[in-house]
């Protein structure tokens, strides 16, 4: 139960720093587009709990959730949302282009299935230094129809890297669905099976799945046979990029949508943990905890200084 306590507390974590985020966009000093992973967390989470500290990620542009489990810097994060010298990408990346080598989180990147190849680079990196940590590449379900994931992954199969894809398949691309965009019933999973991954799929809502399959495919990889993919479904809450919702244009039906609310990952786990004795006391301890350290990076953010305009030298921190 501590374990799932400790899952509930990061997802609880990533979940009030987003919405922060969202109630404040609008004061126009987030300067940069940003992709919430509001209703997500539970793939973040799930994944980052069987990593180790050295393992490096790197992810797309809905990022804020998979930096944040891996250990990224809370200050670091606010600032370069903000545009700060002294956010993780030094002010000049925002939202999407996130850096920060002390926590093993290599990049993320805006342009969809970018990130796939790159960290197969990472992977041969680590394969032919002939180190033991891995590398895991995170995705929507978008990223697979791009030409890069099917080369990425047969060539990570060919030479078996250490490489981890994790597809966040929340349904959509923008505004477009799966059933617009691919044939029905298709499987992603079945796609990446057949290339000759070791492939896992499962309940991206469920924090308690996530970590099972991550763990199967984190063993399978470090066991040496190389690389592994994982499926996982699940929703955002709110609009594909920015901080509203956008029930109101219609493209998502209000039954699944519904279907899907009644999922959160944060719920799932509660209805669990609110069994423990003092619960309500337990959770609004955490909260306290959280919005107090949300409200010191933010006031940190803005009052942080701007980059040098006259220095083009970026800092990635680095062990």
């Amino acid at each position: 139960m501590k374990q799932l306590q400790d899952y509930y507390f990061s997802m609880l974590r990533i979940r009030l720093i987003e919405e922060a985020i969202a109630e404040r966009y609008s004061e126009q000093k987030m300067r940069c587009p940003t992709h919430l992973s509001i209703g997500q967390e539970a793939c973040a989470v799930g994944i980052s709990a069987k990593l180790l500290p050295k393992d490096k990620v790197f992810s797309s542009h809905r990022a804020h959730a998979h930096y944040l489990a891996k250990g990224g810097n809370l200050n670091r994060l606010i600032a370069e949302l903000y545009g700060k010298g002294s956010g993780c990408t030094g002010g000049r990346g925002g939202s999407m282009h996130l850096t920060d080598l002390d926590a093993g989180f290599v990049a993320s990147t805006a342009i969809v299935a970018n990130s796939i190849p790159v960290a197969a680079g990472q992977a041969l990196h680590q394969q032919l230094r002939g180190e033991t940590q891995l590398t895991v590449s995170y995705f929507g379900e978008g990223a697979t129809e791009e030409g890069a994931f099917y080369e990425t992954a047969n060539f990570a199969v060919v030479k078996q890297l250490p490489l981890l894809l994790v597809c966040e398949n929340n349904r959509y691309s923008v505004y477009s669905s799966l059933a617009c965009r691919q044939p029905k019933n298709r499987s992603i999973k079945a796609l990446a099976e057949a290339i000759g991954i070791y492939s896992l799929e499962g309940n991206g809502n469920d924090v308690r799945e996530v970590a099972a399959r991550a763990s199967q495919a984190v063993s399978h990889i470090r066991a040496g046979n190389g690389p592994a993919f994982i499926e996982l479904h699940t929703y955002r809450h709110r609009e594909h990029c920015g901080p509203h919702f956008d029930d109101d244009l219609g493209y998502r039906p209000k039954e699944e949508r519904e279907s899907w609310f009644k999922r959160d990952p944060l719920q799932t786990v509660e209805d669990i943990l609110s069994a423990i004795p003092h619960w309500k006391k337990a959770k609004a301890s955490m909260i306290e905890k959280i919005e107090k350290e949300i409200g010191e990076a933010f006031d940190a953010a803005i009052n942080a200084p701007f980059p040098d305009s006259d220095n083009n030298e970026v800092y990635v921190y680095a062990e």
